[in-house]
């Protein structure tokens, strides 16, 4: 890895970028119960805080996917953190829930065009045999933000005001656009890459966008293969949503944690879901490099990631100290997950359309999560206990792991030159 060290500096700042846009979406339910001292939120509207954002985020996750194809990577990225930072400082200024939800809108807005940014980045810089290790790196990146931020936003609520939470998390995201307009450049035209490291990446250089020119942004949805990840993002998302924005609530409410004790705990799953990345990238790749096709590949991880979801099933009768664990196998599985998903954009369209693929796939998830999201605020708040809302999670996964195997029979690049309308009929896939 030394030897083509730069990839992976870039594959770091992307990384602290997702890092940071964890956190942030972290900073309004770890505090929660501070703000809840001075603006009272209910149930249901917190579950309409979170529609607030996500409605944003979907929206933007779809069409911030063109965005980057147009502006560039290196534009559309730098733009993208600049106003969700900002963004994400005004909640600090909040006096009632409207204006809470105006700032989680408008947050929704800047952080979805993230991932899309960051999955297009990392197809400039990685060959398909080391993308999904690199994918799971960034997605990893979910991991640090959240992992970081009970701790970090307990020990501010210990010395400042819940409002400084927000201002500091905005600071940190201004500040790391200095390092991405230092450092980011298309590998096609970094400086720095080396002659090793150009033949290394002569696979990424030698696509051809022409293929995909008359393609319009909708006409990619007559393919079965994007339809497929937008249908079983949509669904997988729906459990991660409600796991990252109700985990805090959940500990509160149900096992009477305070601030400092969410703060000691609540990051143990975000690290799990930090390894779960982490594997998941790598164990892809590896079974690629022993020989095995990109579909074996993919769908084998796939696979077992899905598996382990409904273990969060025996939650509800756990001690806390194994509800934290359960929690743990849960986060790791997704992420395993989310690390293998958002990889395939990049295994079956040319870089040209990555980023358009991956908002629409990220679009589907944010949608699952608004629907479930809202589900469960007004069933909590009319007497229903978690119980039903956990057996429904637990098999989310499994539901979107048979819709990727019935639309994609083998994963691999997409002939975008069938025309017509029997082109999502008759899709081919060439074997990797």
């Amino acid at each position: 890895m030394m030897k083509y060290a730069l990839r992976w500096k870039m594959a770091i700042l992307i990384t602290a970028a997702i890092a940071i846009s964890y956190f942030d979406r972290q900073t309004l339910p770890v505090a929660i119960h501070a703000i809840q001292r001075e603006i009272p939120v209910s149930n249901v509207q917190f579950s309409h805080l979170q529609a607030a954002f996500l409605c944003a985020y979907a929206l933007m996750y779809a069409g911030s996917g063109k965005l980057i194809d147009v502006l560039g990577t290196r534009r559309g990225f730098l733009l993208i953190m600049v106003w969700w930072s900002l963004a994400c400082a005004s909640l600090g200024a909040a006096s009632s829930v409207a204006f809470l939800a105006c700032s989680l809108f408008l947050l929704g807005v800047g952080e979805g065009g993230g991932f899309p940014a960051a999955t297009k980045a990392m197809a400039e810089w990685f060959p398909v045999q080391e993308r999904s290790s690199a994918m799971g790196l960034m997605n990893a990146g979910t991991a640090v933000g959240a992992v970081a931020a009970p701790p970090l936003i307990a020990l501010t609520l210990e010395y400042l005001n819940w409002r400084w939470v927000f201002f500091l998390a905005g600071a940190a995201g201004l500040l790391w656009t200095l390092w991405w307009t230092a450092s980011y450049y298309p590998a096609s035209q970094h400086r720095r890459l080396t002659a090793e490291e150009r033949v290394k990446l002569a696979e990424v250089f030698a696509a051809k966008p022409a293929d995909t020119q008359s393609i319009r942004w909708v006409d990619l949805l007559r393919y079965p293969q994007i339809t497929g990840l937008v249908t079983a993002k949509f669904l997988s998302d729906a459990a991660w949503y409600f796991y990252i924005f109700w985990l805090p609530k959940y500990l509160y409410d149900v096992h009477h944690f305070d601030t400092k004790q969410v703060g000691t705990f609540a990051w143990i799953p975000y690290a799990a879901a930090g390894v779960g990345s982490l594997l998941g990238g790598w164990f892809s790749s590896r079974l690629i490099q022993r020989g095995h096709s990109v579909n074996a590949a993919r769908k084998i991880t796939l696979g077992i990631s899905a598996g382990v979801m409904p273990s969060i099933l025996l939650v509800m009768h756990a001690p806390v100290g194994f509800v934290i664990v359960l929690f743990g196998i849960a986060f790791a599985g997704q992420q395993s997950w989310s690390t293998l998903v958002m990889t395939l954009p990049s295994d079956i369209v040319p870089t040209s359309v990555v980023g358009s693929v991956a908002g629409m796939v990220g679009f589907g998830g944010a949608t699952g999560g608004i629907v479930f999201g809202l589900v469960v605020g007004e069933l909590l708040d009319h007497g229903f206990s978690y119980g039903p809302v956990f057996a429904c999670v637990s098999v989310f996964h499994l539901i979107g792991f048979c819709v990727i195997l019935a639309s994609m029979r083998v994963i691999g690049p997409i002939d975008f030159r069938k025309t017509g309308s029997h082109t999502a009929a008759a899709y081919a896939c060439r074997p990797m």
